[in-house]
């Protein structure tokens, strides 16, 4: 299995509990293997930086027992990671970082902020985006689209 079908899993999982679909997964690139994966929890966790990618990089430290990432990890995740998220994982060093949809309105990596290319950023990780980009959207497509649809119903249902 792809590592970004792992990270559309996980994205799944948190539609299924209400949660903004995204997901992640870290790779050990040098051996091949998922080392964490992570969904978004904000409203699980009632923290409004419990997005993926922060989770993500929790799992990992306490996997590895380090206080970065130092160019071992390869980090998948379904939307283009926000300022927060992309400040964050510089912070952690990957060496790469995949995404799937792009994100104009949040995004910080080739929208808004541009973590990565400001001249405040001292490390530059490998960004390939739009990885799997159509079904990375899609899922958050569908998840919008519920949202919308039950609080349409639910206004209705307050009229009466």
């Amino acid at each position: 299995m792809e590592f970004m079908e792992l990270a559309i899993q996980e994205a799944q999982k948190a539609y299924e509990r209400g949660e903004i679909p995204v997901g992640a997964v870290a790779v050990d690139h040098r051996l091949g293997q998922v080392v964490a994966t992570a969904s978004n929890e904000m409203l699980a966790r009632k923290d409004a930086v419990a997005h993926a990618e922060m989770q993500l990089i929790k799992k990992v430290l306490e996997t590895n027992g380090s206080d970065r990432f130092y160019e071992a990890i390869d980090v998948y995740v379904t939307l283009e990671p926000c300022p927060m998220c992309a400040q964050a994982l510089a912070i952690m060093r990957p060496r790469r970082i995949y995404f799937g949809a792009y994100d104009p309105k949040s995004g910080g990596v080739d929208h808004g902020a541009k973590i990565f290319t400001a001249s405040s950023c001292h490390f530059h990780p490998e960004i390939i985006g739009g990885f799997y980009e159509t079904e990375c959207q899609d899922l958050l497509s569908k998840f919008f689209k519920k949202i919308r649809h039950d609080l349409k119903n639910k206004g209705a249902s307050t009229k009466d």
